[in-house]
């Protein structure tokens, strides 16, 4: 089982090669892949080096998979040379996502969609894959009407740039490379991606088409405000979601309990609720501060929150070479 990790060097692929050698997947032989630049540098997994190799290598050495995080504008020129050479692509940038031919997956909703002809998946957004997760059993049960969602996304979504220019502002440097227009330490930024002329960001426009997509349903209404916060650990959300049917609460909570992949905290008399501090290094989403909302019928409050650097971006992408290996997709 070769495997191909496109964009080795950046802070998803080493999450990737990470997520692939905790859970154990069968890679017999590991392929990283990074600009020209990087080209010869060593990535290390399970113990030992690998060294990086430009993309003509790695589709001559055909892989079985290759998993991308490399941006959209490489996706969309190397990722139909992949698939074009019998490699399945799966890609964690936003160039496939919308296009009505690929498949948007996340793997404990809608990995049953695919089949071995799908040579390009995408992988979703990362904070629209930790807020559909539990939403969608409760869609089933109750039918989704209206989400009205605030994010509060980790600096790590932007990438290492970022993170350096928190820690940076943190010991006091104001000299070092700007990720952001504007301090990151002790401030939010409501903007994230471009601006559309909507008014909305890209990044909230993916969650509020992105979510339609994977749930299947285009009744849905979804409007999202995304902000970038001084955090490391993972994104927050917080959601407030209108049902078509009334529901019961203790139900509510039961549904999301039985969900896999979601671990409910949610114990307030006891100061138990989703922290993004907790969540770093975890592959579950975590949803707590369940309550009614009290100003209008058939609605819910709830707190989500998940490493987007593994359930958000890594670990989703693995978890769909794993489904496409143990149902015969790929070999």
């Amino acid at each position: 089982m070769k495997i191909a990790v496109v964009g080795a060097t950046g802070l998803v692929g080493g999450e990737i090669l990470k997520v692939l050698e905790e859970r154990n997947f069968p890679v017999t032989e590991l392929i990283p892949v990074a600009s020209e630049k990087s080209v010869g540098k060593d990535v290390m997994f399970k113990g030992r080096n690998y060294k990086v190799v430009s993309y003509t290598t790695a589709i001559q050495a055909k892989p079985a998979v290759a998993i991308f995080s490399a941006g959209g504008s490489t996706s969309l020129e190397l990722a139909p040379k992949f698939a074009d050479a019998g490699i399945t692509v799966i890609d964690n940038s936003s160039a496939w996502r919308m296009d009505p031919t690929k498949k948007l997956v996340v793997p404990e909703i809608n990995a049953h969609t695919l089949t071995s002809s799908d040579k390009i998946i995408a992988n979703p957004n990362c904070s629209t894959i930790q807020m559909v997760l539990p939403l969608n059993p409760l869609h089933k049960k109750y039918k989704i009407k209206r989400i009205v969602v605030s994010t509060y996304q980790s600096v790590t979504g932007t990438g290492k740039k970022a993170v350096d220019q928190l820690f940076n502002e943190r010991k006091g440097i104001t000299d070092g490379p700007m990720a952001y227009a504007y301090p990151i330490d002790l401030n939010l930024i409501p903007h994230i991606d471009v601006f559309l002329e909507n008014g909305y960001t890209k990044e909230e426009m993916k969650m509020v088409n992105e979510t339609k997509k994977i749930m299947g349903d285009d009744s849905i209404k979804v409007t999202s405000t995304t902000v970038r916060v001084p955090v490391i650990g993972g994104h927050s959300e917080s959601v407030n979601v209108e049902f078509q049917e009334e529901y019961d609460l203790a139900e509510v909570r039961n549904i999301l309990e039985k969900t896999e992949g979601v671990v409910v905290v949610d114990d307030v008399s006891n100061l138990k609720y989703p922290m993004p501090k907790y969540a770093q290094g975890r592959d579950e989403v975590f949803v707590g501060r369940l309550r009614r909302d009290e100003t209008q019928p058939k609605t819910l409050n709830m707190w989500i929150v998940a490493d987007n650097l593994r359930k958000g971006a890594a670990t989703n992408a693995v978890q769909i070479a794993e489904y496409l290996l143990k149902n015969k997709l790929i070999g």
